[in-house]
């Protein structure tokens, strides 16, 4: 009896599943009113000076942040069902390529990947809009620390 509840518990992961998935859709929403916006306001009025088109690379450049976040939430949504609800055959998951999560090793791999990426993203955010001061240099130190950091671990996982 208690192994029948245990294996049925397995199904309350699928509240984690629930909330990461309409994360990702909120911020795949988000993302897509933000591009709209800029889209307007391009046409309304075109970079015209250095400091506008940085303006314009600042924006873009957190745009592409969130969208990373968004697919980080997705990825973690389908890893979490694959791993606990519903898990994939050998044939299924071949051809899933990145998507292909067989454990909690794969999954923290894989969140380490995308976050070095946004983090070096969040990097050149700031690196844009101040530019070049000694502010940017303690913040990409700062940067290089944890992602140094984050590629040890990510090489050293077993």
């Amino acid at each position: 009896m208690i192994e029948r509840i245990f294996r049925s518990s397995r199904f309350l992961v699928l509240v984690a599943v629930a909330t990461t998935a309409v994360s990702a859709v909120l911020l795949y929403g988000v993302s897509l009113n933000t591009m709209i916006h800029l889209l307007l306001e391009l046409t309304q009025q075109f970079p015209s000076s250095a400091n506008d088109s940085k303006s314009l690379a600042v924006k873009l450049l957190k745009l592409l942040d969130l969208l990373l976040i968004a697919i980080t939430f997705q990825l973690i949504a389908i890893s979490l069902y694959r791993l606990f609800v519903k898990p994939l055959s050998a044939e299924q998951s071949a051809s899933l390529g990145p998507l292909d999560i067989r454990s909690f090793h794969d999954l923290k791999k894989t969140l380490i990947q995308v976050s070095v990426v946004i983090i070096v993203i969040l990097f050149l955010e700031h690196a844009v809009e101040v530019g070049a001061q000694l502010e940017t240099l303690y913040f990409g130190a700062a940067v290089s620390l944890v992602v140094f950091s984050a590629v040890y671990a990510w090489k050293n996982m077993k």
